[in-house]
């Protein structure tokens, strides 16, 4: 007896948008790291009036909203390819649970007996 054990018969779902969005992850991941990078750098070109104090305190908020928006989208998609994954999963092939045969009987063999 195998591990997996697949129920015959079951007729497989195709493929379907959960497929895209596994195949499109990588470049998500890519541009949400990418975007709020760029804001943060383009902060540093930015032309700020006021002191120097204020100057930094400006470009060091860009990046402390570059950093919340970047794990904000990172979450976003963690949880996207994960709801992804399961309906990959859930459309995959059956498998038994239990493979052993089942005693018939009209009453239960074990417990009080009933008049």
């Amino acid at each position: 007896m195998s591990l997996f054990n697949q129920l015959p018969g079951f007729v497989r779902t195709p493929a379907g948008l959960e497929r895209v969005i596994l195949r499109r992850l990588p470049k998500a991941f890519l541009l949400s790291a990418v975007l709020p990078g760029l804001g943060a750098l383009s902060a540093r070109w930015f032309d700020w009036s006021g002191s120097e104090a204020a100057v930094a305190a400006n470009i060091q908020m860009v990046d402390f909203v570059a950093i919340g928006v970047l794990l904000l989208l990172w979450t976003l998609l963690l949880t996207v390819g994960i709801g992804a994954f399961i309906v990959m999963v859930m459309k995959g092939p059956a498998y038994v649970a239990d493979g052993y045969p089942l005693v018939e009987s009209d009453r239960p063999l074990d417990g009080p007996r009933r008049p």
